[in-house]
């Protein structure tokens, strides 16, 4: 029996990575500097974790203009829903198995 971990998305994993993605979910399109200060990480750290998700097909970039600025919209494709959706059940089976492994254990199960 393989444990469940492994079937983690690893693009996904990356706590950063995870919580733009988790940002995202709810949204149709943000706006760059949104994700960058809910996530709270610096321009060149979105940007590298942005061009992973775009790389694997999770997430799309769109750039426009607005006025003389240009403006950088990101969301995610319905394939990085879907990988996000798996993550999080792959992460709620391990937190289950945990739960009921504990509970089979006699309550505390770090205890001896």
């Amino acid at each position: 029996m393989s444990h469940p971990r492994r079937e983690l998305d690893q693009v996904i994993h990356s706590p950063v990575r995870f919580s733009i993605v988790a940002t995202l979910l709810p949204l149709e399109q943000a706006e760059f500097g949104y994700v960058r200060d809910t996530v709270e990480v610096s321009d060149s750290s979105l940007s590298q974790h942005v061009t992973t998700l775009e790389r694997a097909g999770y997430l799309k970039v769109d750039k426009a203009r607005a006025g003389r600025r240009a403006k950088t919209w990101l969301s995610l494709t319905p394939e990085g829903r879907r990988a996000f959706r798996r993550h999080m059940e792959v992460l709620n089976r391990i937190a289950a198995a945990g739960a009921d492994g504990a509970a089979a254990a006699g309550g505390d199960a770090a205890s001896g």
